[in-house]
């Protein structure tokens, strides 16, 4: 009977630090939780790949550019315009006499206004 007893007793701590690990683990995830809701998560989490210095980036699903961080933050520029006229580069843009550009004019697009201030090959 003795042994019976030993045994029960060696089952009971095992089930005991069974119980303590469980309850440990089940605290440990509460309270990654709750920092992870403290913490929270910003718009620019929900976007892969990174931002620009200004902390805007290109949106290829709508077209344009918006800003997560900076004095830009949660606005978007207008897509490239659509118009007939079409400059490759700023040396284009100017032989043709039509710089400097600006935001909706035929002609302006993105990868002439580096900077992103409206006005491109200035």
């Amino acid at each position: 009977m003795k042994e019976w007893d030993d045994h029960n007793e060696e089952r009971s701590s095992v089930v005991l630090k069974i119980e303590a690990i469980a309850i440990s683990i089940a605290w440990t995830i509460t309270v990654l939780v709750a920092i992870a809701a403290f913490v929270g998560f910003s718009r620019a989490d929900a976007h892969p790949g990174g931002l620009a210095a200004d902390g805007c980036h290109n949106d290829r699903k709508n077209g344009g550019r918006h800003c997560h961080r900076g004095p830009n933050a949660g606005q978007s520029t207008e897509p490239q315009s659509s118009g007939s006229v079409y400059y490759p580069n700023c040396t284009a843009a100017r032989a043709a006499g039509a710089a400097p550009l600006y935001r909706g004019q035929p002609g302006n697009g993105r990868h002439l206004d580096r900077d992103n201030d409206g006005k491109a090959c200035e």
